[in-house]
């Protein structure tokens, strides 16, 4: 465990969130865009929903080769390599002018940054002390809220009003910014070092291990469950919106903005409750409040923007309260000897999930002679089933790290504050 003092804790937990905001917005950005990238490069909605899961698959793979080798590398010299290479992928993104290219170039996205998903989550765990990770995460995941108030209101703008490609110019030249910030304020994070690196011939027998761990496992599968649940509805939404219902691509902008602003002020809230309260407690109660709004959205009555607009915080704040206890609770179930190559695992399943979701959602859509998309229904009920059951087993997620409780700390000031 790091010892960095609370300021420059926070400015790193900050930077690790813009960081975080443009892996996000990279990702989010795709599914508002979807009207107008199915129109310029006329492709179906299995397609959209295949160059969503490229993205998605690919960080799944490459976060999951992530934990063979991430902790052989001091953490400031992995997160600034792999992030110059995401910035590189975002231009590929920007100039595709075919759909071949768009998928390339996705992929290649998804490759850089499921790596740096991992690397974000194991910096907090090397620095933040257990007993705070539920705010320290709520803190990188308010990148969710930002993105979806200023990240992709500002794409969907400039894909409406220039071409759709114009929000990857734009997170090329954000990337760059993000960089030099980070090479600025990353602390070198090499302690891990010290200990005696594992083998290369060791590293895939001990990736095996981690899932010959049943603890792993039932982590594992929760996140699987969580992040396929929530794809199987996510890029769904904008086509659906514009095909069934009519409302301008420009006018999403306005409901993602809305959604973003309430998940902003509400993700440091939800973090703070999972600590008090417990991770799997507030997980629970998140995923019971998320159903309503999953199954408002998947069988949308004829209503128009404006009641849309009212509707939509509730749906970002739900899809974002069930994560931020489900990212902190994540941090709590390894040994520290492996938490790199656990968060890289869990990352990749993360991602997995998101590809298969969204795949599967598109697999299950059609769209009609009107040009209505149809089949929405039927995912949303597949979408709730899969996020009921994982408030089941997240009872089933155990940690390596007993967080100390309120009660505890005086006794350690009466032993002349020891810890």
């Amino acid at each position: 465990m790091y010892s960095l003092p609370l300021p420059q804790e926070r400015r790193l937990l900050w930077l690790l969130m813009l960081t975080q905001f443009t892996l996000i917005m990279d990702f989010m950005v795709m599914m508002p865009l979807g009207p107008q990238i199915m129109h310029a490069l006329h492709v179906s909605p299995a397609q959209f929903a295949a160059a969503v899961s490229a993205y998605s698959i690919c960080a799944g793979l490459s976060g999951l080769l992530a934990a063979t080798y991430i902790d052989r590398f001091d953490r400031r010299k992995l997160l600034l390599a792999m992030y110059a290479l995401f910035a590189v992928s975002n231009l590929a993104c920007a100039l595709a002018d075919s759909y071949a290219l768009l998928l390339a170039s996705r992929a290649f996205a998804g490759i850089s940054g499921g790596v740096l998903s991992s690397i974000i989550m194991a910096i907090i765990a090397d620095v933040v002390p257990a007993q705070r990770r539920g705010v320290a995460t709520g803190t990188v995941m308010t990148s969710f809220a930002i993105a979806s108030v200023l990240g992709v209101p500002a794409g969907v703008l400039l894909g409406a009003h220039f071409h759709w490609s114009a929000p990857f110019w734009l997170l090329v030249a954000l990337s760059v910014l993000v960089w030099i910030g980070g090479s600025r304020l990353v602390p070198p994070l090499n302690q891990h070092l010290s200990r005696l690196p594992v083998p290369l011939s060791q590293a895939l027998p001990n990736l095996f291990k981690l899932f010959a761990s049943s603890r792993h496992l039932n982590a594992f599968a929760l996140t699987l469950m969580l992040t396929t649940s929530q794809m199987l509805v996510i890029p769904f939404i904008s086509p659906m919106l514009v095909a069934n219902h009519g409302i301008d691509p420009a006018q999403l902008s306005w409901m993602y903005m809305a959604g973003g602003v309430a998940a902003f002020f509400t993700s440091r809230l939800i973090g703070r409750l999972a600590d008090r309260y417990g991770k799997q407690l507030v997980y629970r109660i998140a995923v019971v409040v998320s159903l309503l709004p999953v199954l408002f959205i998947t069988h949308l009555p004829a209503v128009g923007f404006v009641a849309m607009l009212m509707f939509f915080p509730f749906f970002m704040v739900s899809m974002n309260g069930r994560m931020v206890p489900l990212q902190a609770l994540q941090t709590t179930v390894p040994q520290a000897a492996q938490r790199g190559a656990y968060l890289s695992a869990n990352s990749a399943m993360m991602s997995l999930g998101t590809g298969l979701g969204a795949w599967l959602g598109g697999l299950m859509l059609s769209t009609d002679a009107s040009g209505h998309i149809v089949g929405y229904g039927t995912v949303g009920w597949i979408a709730a089933a899969l996020a009921l059951c994982s408030a089941w087993w997240v009872g089933r997620v155990t940690s390596a790290e007993e967080p100390p409780l309120a009660a505890p700390l005086p006794m350690a000031e009466e032993r002349g504050g020891a810890v």
